[in-house]
C-alpha cells in the first residue's frame, strides 16, 4: 500500500506533486484540502484526522508540534540550508520517501527527516 501524503503549503509544487503521484504515492495538498493560510496544528489535525503522514519544510514548528503532542500519523521534514547545494530536489524528495519505505521504518508518531534518506 502507497503511502497516504499531506503536502504542506511550502510542499505543494506541481512537479513534486506530480513526481510522487507517479511513484504511487497516494496525494492531498492542503489547497485541495481547504487548509490554506491556516494554523499549522489545523493542518496537523487534518492529517491526523486524515490518516495522511505529513510533508513539510516548516521544520520548526512542526518539530514542536510533534514534542507537544507525537499522536499522529508521521511527519517527513526537508531542512534547507544557506547552501542550495545540500537542499533535496523534488527527485531527491521522492528517492529519499522511497528510501524509508524499503527499510521498513514505522512512521507513525515520527519526526523524520528527509534529508538524510537522499542516498
Amino acid at each position: 500500500m502507497s503511502l497516504r501524503l499531506l503536502l504542506d503549503e511550502d510542499s505543494q509544487a506541481k512537479k513534486l506533486v506530480t513526481l510522487l503521484q507517479q511513484a504511487g504515492y497516494d496525494i492531498v495538498t492542503v489547497n485541495q484540502a481547504g487548509l490554506m493560510g491556516k494554523a499549522d496544528a489545523i493542518v496537523l489535525d487534518f492529517a491526523r484526522q486524515e490518516g495522511r503522514i505529513l510533508l513539510t519544510r516548516n521544520c520548526h514548528d512542526f518539530f514542536n508540534l510533534h514534542a507537544a503532542n507525537s499522536s499522529h500519523p508521521g511527519i517527513l521534514a526537508i531542512y534547507e540550508y544557506p547552501n542550495p547545494a545540500k537542499n533535496l530536489s523534488y527527485a531527491m524528495i521522492v528517492k529519499a520517501i522511497a528510501n524509508i519505505e524499503a527499510a521498513g521504518i514505522e512512521l507513525n508518531q515520527q519526526f523524520i527527516p528527509l534529508n538524510q534518506w537522499n542516498y
